[in-house]
């Protein structure tokens, strides 16, 4: 399994911090041509790789962390979607209108075609996703929801890998809800810094 974060900013920065801790190869790539991005890749550490979007979403799983506005851009960058899974980390900071009134991924989703689609790592600020998330014997909660059980699976498996209790909420219309941001309207879970005793 591949993995690629698209977008360089606080939260890929972070995610990247947590393939690093575990020594798990992942690309990174944002607008910024990777040689922009290279030295920050290196210093995060060695399994942090720059590479242009283009190489980047040839990877398995590919992790959206650019700003909610950017997320067709990266969508029209492949013809299809098929056989990826996307994980959206996006908040939508837009008017409610702009989304359809739909949960934020649930619009987002319709722009890539054929992935599994997968809302998660996105209830936490950068700082939080960036620490260990083992603490006291403790394991930090991540929220995932998607409208494919199926598709859930694997992430939960790769939050679990990289130190993350994963606690799953169903569709996104439903208990993904509790994680949506759009506009002014914050889920419940929303910064909730939670830990869970066992995997």
């Amino acid at each position: 399994m591949s993995y690629a974060i698209v977008g360089f900013g606080k939260v890929g920065q972070a995610l990247a911090h947590a393939f690093a801790r575990k020594n798990i190869e992942i690309t990174v790539a944002s607008r910024r041509p990777p040689e922009a991005l290279a030295p920050q890749a290196r210093a995060i550490g060695p399994t942090v790789v720059a590479k242009s979007l283009r190489d980047a979403l040839e990877a398995d799983t590919i992790i959206l962390a650019v700003p909610f506005e950017e997320h067709r851009e990266v969508a029209n960058a492949l013809p299809s979607w098929k056989g990826k899974t996307v994980i959206d980390t996006m908040n939508a900071l837009v008017p409610l209108e702009e989304v359809d009134g739909l949960p934020s991924s649930a619009f987002a989703a319709k722009a890539f075609t054929g992935a599994s689609f997968v809302k998660g790592f996105n209830h936490l600020i950068a700082a939080k996703l960036a620490a260990d998330p083992v603490v006291e014997g403790g394991h930090r909660v991540v929220f995932l929801s998607g409208d494919d059980e199926d598709a859930i699976a694997p992430v939960a498996a790769l939050a679990k890998q990289l130190g993350f209790a994963p606690v799953k909420l169903g569709k996104l219309s439903e208990g993904g809800a509790l994680v949506h941001a759009r506009d002014r309207v914050w889920g419940q879970l929303i910064f909730q810094d939670l830990f869970k005793t066992e995997q």
